[in-house]
């Protein structure tokens, strides 16, 4: 039994670090807390986004990505995706642990909150919550803050921003819908929404409201939701290429990385009464009309490997 604030901390501190050792225990920790806490949508969002994390930090030790970059490009393109996690991670979790402890023992919320060095702007929203139980509301609140928390720590870090988001081969897959976000069915569907000038916050925000929106759609929903209880995460493509009638390619995540040990560096407060936050959580977004990805995404694959193979011709003519 929890006695005190100071213990209640220690034990949320303890499983935070415990879980964020890498890509795949973040992913089980955010789908089995929504298991257990489905009014808290985000975590189900969140879990369904760290896969994609891990599909994309594995495809860097595939086939074709070690074709095109080096190993230090490779490593700094990974670092990226690990940072990002981990730090959405360190910051949210607290937070979830921290609910599901004051749900379970009937305890006061809003008197422990302020424990965590979490932003102003969330703190608020989760008061709004126990007030009027707006679940959409929330997930919202979360995927704002998520992105404005790794926007300092990531996208201005000195390596990240001159190593990976303003290289070219950053703009090139940014520009050519290389990266997607997607939602697979034990039916071999596959379902997602392109990334788009990913520097920006503001269309990550809209990018997460929308992907919110996909997942809890009442008509996709029960399908996305069993293949996340089915299917155990490994970082790999083939967690839903299996159910598309292929060939395993490439390592799985704790095959082809070891564990990274990260500085927690000093957070900082990013909200100050933004109005912008604000409409951002009032303002709806709308999808697109296609949603099913499966011919799309076996069409970009194909374009992804012709295009690194030309660049290895042209790298080999120049050479010659």
């Amino acid at each position: 039994m929890v006695k005190n604030t100071k213990e209640i901390m220690s034990k949320i501190r303890k499983e935070t670090e415990r879980c964020n050792m890498d890509n795949i225990s973040r992913t089980v920790f955010y789908h089995r807390f929504y298991q257990r806490n489905t009014e808290i949508k985000w975590a189900f969002l969140a879990s369904m986004v760290s896969r994609n994390a891990g599909w994309s930090m594995c495809d860097l030790q595939g086939e074709w990505f070690p074709r095109a970059l080096n190993k230090k490009q490779l490593m700094n393109f990974f670092m990226t995706y690990e940072r990002a996690n981990w730090t959405i991670f360190d910051d949210a979790a607290p937070q979830l642990l921290l609910y599901e402890y004051c749900k379970r023992m009937n305890m006061s919320f809003l008197d422990l909150v302020q424990e965590l060095d979490i932003s102003s702007f969330i703190v608020e929203e989760w008061e709004k919550f126990f007030q009027s139980r707006n679940e959409e509301r929330l997930m919202t609140a979360l995927i704002i803050n998520e992105q404005h928390v790794i926007e300092g720590p990531v996208m201005e870090h000195d390596i990240y921003a001159k190593e990976v988001f303003h290289s070219f081969f950053f703009t090139v897959q940014d520009w050519f819908h290389f990266s997607t976000v997607l939602f697979p069915t034990l039916e071999g569907e596959l379902y997602g929404l392109s990334v788009s000038r990913f520097r920006h916050t503001k269309n990550r925000i809209v990018l997460g409201k929308k992907l919110a929106k996909l997942l809890f759609h009442p008509k996709y929903y029960p399908k996305f939701y069993r293949f996340a209880s089915t299917i155990s995460p490994t970082g790999s493509r083939f967690d839903y290429e299996c159910n598309m009638g292929k060939k395993r390619e490439g390592p799985m995540l704790r095959q082809a990385y070891p564990v990274i040990l990260h500085h927690r560096g000093k957070k900082r407060d990013w909200y100050n009464g933004q109005a912008l936050v604000k409409k951002m959580l009032e303002n709806d977004v709308r999808l697109p009309p296609e949603l099913a990805l499966s011919n799309w995404y076996e069409k970009k694959r194909s374009e992804i490997r012709i295009a690194i193979e030309i660049e290895n011709l042209l790298i080999k003519k120049s050479r010659d």
